[in-house]
């Protein structure tokens, strides 16, 4: 398709129409600013609907909303995947928000301080204000060996498993034991062999405490106000934290097997840390995700490719990004959390958006 002759005009831009998105275009609803969230997605939400059929949030749907639109379930039910979906196509629905679908963004860049242009299948777009709000889960990450196994191994990323049925017959050898891995290996282990590798032991929280879900008593406490650059925020962002089952939990009430640390392939199998080799039917690459900003060409990040910033607020004048990991607390990547953050960017707009608010 042609490019259009003239950019349309925004106040702000804000790309990727997810929670942060939303959680952005409910605090510029108000603001008189002419603004669009753009998204790659054929609906608000498909990123949630991609991901495996049986997952279940940790977080109960008390702590699950955005700002003034209450999560449709009991405050203490876990929402699947699907009722996160629906719930974003209806705050979306509910805030009539402007939304631009099917339409990645694939060039952004700076032509003036306050001035940015980006370029999309279908349009360009010029704003005073530009908001990423796509996360800080894009790009899959998978080993360089992985490329060594044998074709006859079906291997998938987390991020591509759907369910036990999609997969073929045989022992399956899951990589990684965050968060995804465990859940992943103890519903595949009801079924057929499964082998569980990790590389570290990660700090865990229970589910449930004293009848209660973690995240109250992680938000009665405080914990989920801690900030990035506090002594406690600084140690506890560098860690991955697990929650509910531990590979033990797994090991003892599924049958999974575990093993350390895969660091190659060998003879067709995963040779790991240990010394064990390991053959399997399937492998799913539990490990991870990196940054993925290729198209936007303005010089905002570090050597591993993530934003410089200070809550969201970058050194480029009207540049920001919200619902990064850890962006200010915690919670800043997390459905019931990332509001505060947007109220934050909202007020840095509003200042001029030029630098980091007292």
């Amino acid at each position: 398709m042609s490019r259009p002759a003239r950019a349309k005009r925004l106040d702000v831009l804000v790309i990727g129409a997810g929670q942060a998105g939303l959680a952005m275009g409910r605090e510029l609803a108000s603001s008189g600013r002419t603004f669009l969230l753009v998204d790659g997605a054929r609906s608000v939400g498909d990123s949630w609907r991609a991901r495996w059929d049986s997952l279940r949030l940790f977080t109960p749907a008390k702590y699950s909303a955005l700002p003034g639109i209450p999560f449709p379930a009991a405050p203490d039910a876990l929402p699947g995947k699907d009722d996160v979906a629906d719930y974003l196509g209806a705050c979306a629905t509910a805030l009539s928000l402007p939304v631009a679908l099917d339409e990645p963004v694939r060039d952004l860049r700076a032509v003036g301080a306050h001035d940015f242009i980006a370029t999309t299948d279908y349009a360009r777009y010029r704003a005073r204000q530009v908001v990423v709000a796509t996360g800080g889960f894009q790009a899959p990450r998978v080993p360089v060996f992985s490329g060594l196994l044998d074709a006859s191994v079906t291997q998938l990323h987390s991020s591509e498993y759907r369910g036990p049925s999609a997969l073929p017959d045989g022992p399956v050898t899951v990589v990684g034991a965050g968060n995804s891995g465990v859940q992943i290996a103890a519903e595949l282990a009801l079924a057929r062999p499964v082998t569980l590798a990790s590389g570290q032991a990660l700090m865990r929280l229970p589910a449930r405490m004293a009848g209660r879900s973690i995240f109250h008593w992680l938000d009665v406490t405080g914990a989920m106000n801690v900030t990035v650059g506090s002594f406690i925020g600084r140690r506890a962002s560098r860690q991955e934290l697990l929650i509910g089952q531990s590979p033990r939990d797994v090991a003892r009430a599924h049958g999974v097997r575990l093993t350390s640390r895969i660091v190659r392939v060998e003879g067709g199998a995963l040779r790991a840390a240990d010394g064990a080799l390991h053959a399997a039917r399937t492998v799913i690459w539990a490990t991870g995700f990196g940054p993925s900003y290729n198209w936007l060409r303005i010089p905002v990040f570090d050597r591993a490719g993530r934003p410089r910033h200070v809550r969201g607020v970058t050194a480029v004048p009207g540049l920001a990004f919200l619902g990064l990991p850890w962006q200010h607390t915690r919670g800043s990547a997390l459905l019931g959390w990332v509001g505060r953050d947007a109220a934050y960017l909202a007020r840095w707009i509003e200042s001029g958006a030029s630098g980091v608010l007292a």
